[in-house]
C-alpha cells in the first residue's frame, strides 16, 4: 500500500513539474519571439571532436543579445548538451543580424548531428 502511495506522489509531482516547465518556457519565449530579427550572416558550428567520438546528437538553445547594428553582444545557453553548448556559443557569436532601432534578444536553436 505504501508503495502505491509513493508511486502516486512521484507521478503527481513529475506531472506538475512538466506542466510548470512548459508554462515557463512559453512565457519566456513569448517576449523573445515577439520581434524576430532576420539573420544576415550565419556561421555553422564546428562539431566537437569529443561529440563525434561519443556519436552525440542533439539540439542546443541559446539566447543571443543583439546590438542595434546587428552584431551579437553576448550569448547565453538555455538548453542542450554541455558538450555541444560551447560550439553553439562560438558560432552564434559570429552571426550578424539585420540592423534595428534597439537591442534585442533572439532565441536560437542549433541542431547537431554526427552524420
Amino acid at each position: 500500500m505504501r508503495v502505491r502511495h509513493l508511486l502516486f506522489v512521484v507521478l503527481l509531482f513529475s506531472c506538475c513539474l512538466i506542466l510548470l516547465k512548459s508554462a515557463r518556457s512559453q512565457s519566456t519565449t513569448a517576449g523573445v519571439h515577439a520581434d524576430v530579427r532576420r539573420v544576415v550572416q550565419k556561421t555553422l558550428p564546428t562539431y566537437p571532436e569529443i561529440a563525434k567520438r561519443m556519436n552525440l546528437a542533439g539540439t542546443v538553445k541559446v539566447l543571443a543579445t543583439v546590438a542595434p547594428d546587428g552584431t551579437v553582444k553576448s550569448v547565453q545557453p538555455v538548453g542542450g548538451s554541455p558538450v555541444l553548448i560551447r560550439a553553439a556559443e562560438d558560432a552564434v557569436t559570429k552571426w550578424r543580424f539585420a540592423p534595428a532601432s534597439a537591442e534585442s534578444k533572439e532565441m536560437i536553436e542549433l541542431h547537431f548531428d554526427p552524420q
